[in-house]
């Protein structure tokens, strides 16, 4: 093995969150549907579009079945709809694709998935904001939306990513979706007075009937299953976000020098990386003023096998390796950073052929005298970080801290042959 001396020593640091995981999927599900009368007007022959987006949730096919059971059992017609805007490489094939891959298919369903980019027009706000809506779902009795209740790696405010962001964007397809991102600027990302409006015209014209909201812990377990009736959406989606909120994992620390990310992906994030646990979401190179952590630089080694090649969220990264635009599927990224209004997040950073080189580069942005002082912190991903390697600068920390255990003493970085980190996890 070979070790880069100039390079800080690491230690595996341990954190606590709060995890309390719903036990019987089923059955909380049969409950709250029950409890709220969200399916009370489901009739027997009737169809009933079930929309799924394209987040990688916890247990999501689990979910899903559940929900096409309840529908099953008043007798009605269940059909699944992806509902993931311009995702799965904007084309029907590739959003069928991506429910596939999550275990979603008309096999392991018992249900048709219709999947169609083609979408109709209702009308336009007050703004002049022209509203499409995916034509399958629309042409049903009833539409039941399926979807994880959480902060968005861009949106802020009382709305940001949920029942309510699948019903305009989601639904909305392709065309939509670029639609909504175009208008979002004007509005500085917060959408709490645009939102109103939209909703109330979908309400008025298409035929929806409950949403069914996912809230996780900071483990990805399912924390909270909850079923809403369509009339209550506006105002119940804010508290939902809050306990989401509360969920959320963190980093360590709120301030350091550089972010090691072994992996980033469309199934963790849609930006590859949580910017809400990165501290990035309104400017891809810095934090805002209050707005934590703070993080000089980062470091992306890898996409997920899953994201298909869609990099899209690789841009907010200063460094990345030569691995990362390997498998970058240029177009498929193309189109999600276009349609999602956020073009630098598809820009390549500067590359590097190994790990040590990328890391090498980076030290060198401090002085010498400073480099056994660096704060470093690497992860594996955004939505793992229970367990985290640290730099040794961190080690005095600790003693504050009962959330944190030092699960090791501090020890060089481990190198291959190709000058790569061997795998610490």
């Amino acid at each position: 093995m070979n070790t880069a001396a100039s390079l800080p020593r690491f230690f595996p640091l341990q954190q606590t969150f709060e995890s309390s995981p719903v036990k019987d999927v089923e059955e909380v599900i049969a409950g709250t549907f029950s409890v709220s009368g969200s399916l009370n007007e489901v009739r027997e022959g009737q169809t009933v579009a079930i929309a799924v987006g394209s987040r990688g949730i916890h247990q999501l096919s689990r979910i899903v079945k559940a929900v096409v059971e309840e529908i099953k059992t008043r007798g009605a017609s269940p059909i699944i709809i992806p509902a993931m805007g311009s995702h799965g490489g904007a084309t029907a094939a590739g959003q069928a694709a991506v429910l596939s891959s999550f275990g979603i298919t008309e096999g392991s369903m018992g249900c048709p998935v219709v999947a169609s980019m083609e979408t109709v027009l209702l009308g336009h706000t007050p703004e002049g904001l022209p509203i499409y809506f995916d034509r399958v779902a629309s042409e049903s009795d009833h539409i039941v939306v399926v979807n994880r209740v959480k902060p968005h790696t861009r949106l802020a405010g009382r709305y940001e990513s949920g029942l309510i962001k699948m019903l305009m964007i989601g639904l909305g397809k392709h065309r939509g979706a670029s639609t909504y991102h175009q208008f979002f600027p004007d509005y500085d990302y917060c959408l709490d007075h645009l939102v109103p409006s939209v909703v109330e015209l979908l309400l008025d014209q298409m035929p929806i009937t409950c949403g069914l909201a996912i809230v996780e812990d900071a483990f990805e377990n399912t924390a909270h299953l909850e079923a809403v009736p369509a009339g209550q959406i506006l105002s119940r989606e804010p508290d939902l976000l809050e306990m989401a909120k509360s969920l959320l994992p963190r980093l360590p620390f709120k301030h350091f020098d550089l972010l090691i990310v072994d992996q980033i992906g469309k199934e963790i994030s849609g930006t590859g990386m949580d910017t809400n646990l990165i501290g990035r979401k309104s400017n891809d190179r810095a934090a805002a003023e209050n707005e934590f952590p703070k993080v000089r630089h980062i470091y992306v080694r890898s996409l997920t096998q899953k994201t298909a090649g869609n990099g899209a969220g690789i841009g907010i990264a200063e460094y990345c390796h030569q691995r990362v635009v390997d498998a970058l599927d240029v177009e498929k990224t193309k189109v999600n950073c276009i349609t999602s209004a956020h073009p630098s997040a598809g820009a390549v950073p500067l590359t590097f052929g190994s790990d040590r080189d990328a890391l090498l580069a980076a030290i060198s942005q401090v002085a010498t005298d400073r480099h056994r002082d660096v704060k470093w912190i690497w992860i594996r991903d955004t939505l793992h970080v229970d367990r985290v390697w640290v730099s040794e600068a961190f080690y005095s920390a600790l003693q504050d801290r009962e959330d944190l255990l030092a699960l090791e003493s501090p020890k060089m970085l481990q190198f291959d042959e190709s000058g790569d980190l061997v795998n610490p996890w």
